[in-house]
């Protein structure tokens, strides 16, 4: 089988960016619709979350200050329409457009470029970044708002600050947004209570394109300060492994397999071998493959602050993603679609990091002695996830790529205020892997999953 997967969205909207390429054929919403969505997402609570589906910039009101700092793929429309949804409340809005370099189709090592370095963070910032003087700037103008950054934690800051995650009308006009917000909470919390309901019990991780693991639920990461872990979900990117510091108690052992990461392109199948947390071998890949070898034997006699042990490439990264109505975008080929990272958000999807922490301390620490920093990601797809009970029950939290908690009474409870729960409850986009979701070998598709992902191959 050889076809373009993004047939599964139903012909929504593509965009191109400030000058990029766009979607022959596909329905481009109006205008109108824009400003609607933007109404919707200004009116929104204020939260300080960054996990799509849950951004807000309510509480702005008449003459509060905005700042809009985004890159330049950033679709104009879009951009426009969330301006005019902030005027609309009497805000005074300021746009600083990031230089950024035109769109172009995604490259083999595009995440390494992305997601690692070697000098302090804010000596090149890369496309979707936290520009640390754009916040020093929010702060020294007294803005009331910041509206700035694609994806990661929100810092906390005197200044309300707030993502801008889209970079195309198909993220901005799909259903994503829209999902209903006291439902999306419900969801992640009863997702996120599988695994903190039981402290003692052990998680076992596969995905039918090869990974397996298992690792004990840890008290300690909950409790002992080292870590924000704690009870609370980190809404739309439940953490099923606490992040650094990794601690030297930790267990996981087994393999993470996939053909994804998160601004690459699809790559041959890869496979890292992981033994109490560290990766001990990585096969496969292809071109990804290779140069995550070169700089695993780059870092491999470097200890850094956040790992018990030597090496970069320490497993602290198990994200489940909880908004159902996301879709991968239809030009998922090209830089101003944000690649795969876009449908990491899709519920029941799991992406795998390795490497430091994301604008955390041992970061810092990296980077003012020139050493390499950062992380990289493989995508779980179709990931079953079941915690083992201490008492020897099983409680499935990911069934096959989709929620457990879809079935919860008070999930569908929750559902029914704003429709039909099997409707909300819905996961409207499922990636085609032949041997997996569609017809066809996965022999085939692991080879060259380009072809099948994108309908040609490099």
């Amino acid at each position: 089988m050889c076809g373009n997967d993004n047939d599964h969205s139903h012909g929504q909207a593509a965009s191109s960016g400030h000058g990029g390429r766009g979607a022959t054929g596909v329905r481009v919403r109006s205008m109108a619709t824009l400003q609607a969505v933007a109404r919707h997402v200004v009116s929104s609570e204020e939260v300080r979350r960054s996990a799509a589906g849950f951004i807000g910039y309510g509480g702005t009101t008449r003459g509060d200050k905005v700042l809009i700092a985004v890159p330049r793929l950033v679709d104009a429309e879009v951009l426009d329409a969330v301006v005019a949804a902030l005027h609309d409340v009497g805000a005074h809005v300021d746009v600083i457009v990031m230089d950024d370099e035109p769109d172009r189709p995604f490259e083999a090592r595009d995440e390494i470029t992305m997601m690692m370095r070697r000098e302090p963070y804010d000596v090149n910032l890369r496309r979707g970044d936290r520009a640390p003087w754009i916040e020093e700037l929010a702060a020294a103008r007294g803005y009331d708002l910041l509206i700035h950054g694609a994806a990661g934690p929100v810092p906390a800051t005197a200044t309300r600050y707030e993502a801008f995650p889209w970079t195309t009308k198909e993220h901005f006009l799909g259903e994503s947004n829209l999902f209903p917000r006291e439902l999306h909470k419900v969801i992640n919390e009863r997702t996120w209570s599988r695994i903190t309901d039981n402290i003692g019990g052990r998680i076992r991780l596969t995905d039918p394109e090869g990974t397996d693991l298992s690792m004990a639920i840890l008290e300690h990461p909950f409790h002992d300060g080292r870590h924000d872990y704690g009870f609370k979900p980190k809404w739309g990117h439940l953490m099923a492994h606490p992040p650094t510091p990794v601690g030297e108690e930790d267990d996981t052992t087994g393999v993470i397999s996939g053909t994804m990461s998160h601004y690459g392109r699809a790559f041959p199948r890869i496979a890292i071998d992981i033994e109490g947390a560290k990766a001990m071998q990585i096969t496969g890949g292809g071109e990804y493959g290779a140069a995550w070898r070169e700089l695993e034997e780059e870092t491999a006699g470097i200890q850094y602050p956040c790992f018990p042990g030597p090496g970069l490439f320490w497993l602290w990264e198990l994200a489940i993603g909880t908004n159902p109505k996301i879709r991968r975008p239809s030009n998922v080929d090209y830089l101003s679609s944000d690649g795969f990272e876009w449908e990491r958000r899709r519920a029941g999807v799991i992406h795998c990091g390795l490497g430091t922490r994301w604008r955390s301390r041992e970061e810092d620490w990296a980077g003012d002695h020139g050493i390499l920093y950062g992380h990289l990601h493989v995508h779980l797809l179709f990931p079953t996830l079941v915690v083992e009970t201490a008492s020897g029950g099983s409680v499935t939290v990911i069934e096959n790529g989709r929620l457990a908690a879809y079935d919860d009474p008070e999930v569908r409870d929750w559902a029914a205020r704003f429709g039909d729960p099997d409707d909300l409850l819905h996961d409207d986009w499922v990636p085609s892997i032949p041997g997996i979701s569609a017809p066809g070998t996965y022999a085939d598709y692991e080879q060259d999953p380009g072809r099948f992902v994108y309908g040609r191959t490099a």
